[in-house]
């Protein structure tokens, strides 16, 4: 299948791309969020230590956010199609060879390494085609896509600790691989974007141009024509500040669902109530995505600006969270939260598309997920600590709210920065204008 024409579409087959995007971000990510029902299973299985267990997702996590350049970089020098299937038979892998079960090590390699690997190698590239399918859309294209994860995720706890009652832990990882095999299909789906110039006569450089249009012309207008990942990114001050802010938010996203159930649990609430917690934190989620990438597609607020406005609602529905003394305030409070969540998950890519283009968007992604997972590693046992400290679960979502107001101010610097050298530009551009002196011009006038 040949290629599609370079420039970005912003609708047409990008559509059918952005669906194959939203299942794939459902068979990944949303698998790793309800993961959680294994948890018991498999520690009693194993009789092993709360602890012990839990690094099995700890791996997951780790190897999804470390694969990340890898998986740029792979999608740089092959296509984003080939990385999404080979991500799909490893994720397929990971759970197949978990069924298995020999031992707690096995579990780390299998559906710690492999299936975080998979993760990795599905979600980063999937992703990534949309911004390249679109521009002008891109908003509202990536808000779709990303709202997958939401979308299943509310399906799969029911359907998944159903699959764990009737077949085992061991029966329902065997078949959670063989649905997850579906992300080939998403990928065979991904048709990639390339220069027509290059796939109809492979131009050098002393060649003559492709119908009128130099090969340099070519590469400035193709997206995807770098064929090295760029790692002098990260001595861009645009690319650092945005990086900081993934770091300190990263730090705040992952405490708060880790907390929620204990939290409430500590109010008296029943746990089948408890439980309608995740459920409604998963519907406003999905909702918030794509009601924000609708309203960010409109450019009426500058993505970057909406950004910042959502960190800040998101970091003050956590600090009056803890004032829920009964399941109605503390649901009412996580829709709060669940909803602002969404809102930025749905537009935090095309603003870093905006920071670092769409030619390094690419290895953006890749930088920008390996940065941000020092967050998420540091940010839950920070918070633990600070609970532990405190004897309180409150103390752990005031800890997250605060950083999340810490990492709204470092969009305010960028911000700044990037107005700073828009109206820079601006001035050095204004003399060229007229470069003839006064009385030239008035001869000219005359003649």
């Amino acid at each position: 299948m040949q290629a599609k024409d370079s420039n970005p579409p912003d609708g047409g087959y990008g559509w059918v791309v952005v669906v194959s995007a939203f299942v794939v971000m459902g068979l990944t990510v949303a698998v790793l969020k309800t993961f959680g029902l294994f948890f018991v299973e498999i520690q009693q299985h194993f009789d092993e230590l709360a602890s012990t267990t839990s690094w099995i997702t700890s791996v997951t996590i780790a190897v999804f956010h470390l694969g990340a350049p890898v998986a740029s970089s792979l999608c740089v020098q092959y296509t984003h199609r080939t990385v999404v299937i080979t991500g799909g038979l490893l994720a397929f892998s990971g759970m197949a060879l978990g069924f298995f079960g020999f031992n707690m090590v096995w579990m780390y390699a299998t559906t710690g390494f492999l299936q975080g690997l998979g993760i990795s190698f599905s979600w980063t590239p999937a992703i990534s085609i949309v911004s390249h399918y679109f521009s002008k859309k891109r908003a509202l294209a990536n808000a779709i896509a990303s709202a997958g994860e939401c979308a299943f995720a509310f399906t799969f706890g029911p359907f998944f600790q159903w699959l764990i009652s009737q077949y085992g832990w061991k029966g329902a990882l065997l078949i959670i691989g063989g649905i997850q095999l579906n992300i080939c299909v998403c990928g065979t789906l991904m048709r990639p974007l390339a220069s027509s110039c290059l796939e109809a006569s492979h131009c050098k450089t002393e060649t003559p141009p492709c119908n009128g249009t130099s090969r340099r012309d070519k590469e400035e207008k193709s997206p995807i024509m770098h064929k090295t990942f760029n790692w002098m990114l990260v001595r861009q001050p645009e690319f650092v500040l945005y990086a900081i802010f993934g770091i300190l938010a990263a730090m705040s996203f992952f405490v708060p669902p880790l907390f929620l159930v204990p939290l409430s649990y500590s109010l008296g609430i029943d746990e089948s109530w408890t439980a309608s917690l995740l459920s409604i934190l998963a519907m406003v989620d999905f909702g918030g995505r794509l009601l924000c990438g609708w309203y960010a597609n409109l450019r009426v607020t500058k993505t970057i600006h909406l950004l910042a406005m959502t960190i800040t609602l998101i970091s003050t529905s956590l600090m009056l969270l803890p004032l829920a003394n009964n399941y109605l305030s503390l649901a009412i409070f996580t829709g709060f939260y669940g909803f602002f969540f969404g809102t930025t998950v749905a537009i935090h890519i095309t603003v870093l598309a905006d920071v670092v283009g769409m030619p390094e968007f690419d290895s953006g992604l890749g930088l920008f997920m390996l940065i941000r997972s020092t967050g998420g590693f540091v940010g839950p046992p920070l918070a633990g600590l600070i609970v532990d400290m405190a004897g309180d679960y409150r103390a752990g979502f005031y800890m997250a709210g605060a950083t999340l107001v810490l990492s709204a101010g470092f969009l305010v610097i960028l911000d700044r920065l990037q107005q700073r050298k828009k109206r820079g530009r601006k001035i050095r551009t204004k003399p060229e204008k007229s470069t003839l002196p006064y009385p030239a011009l008035h001869l000219l006038k005359h003649q």
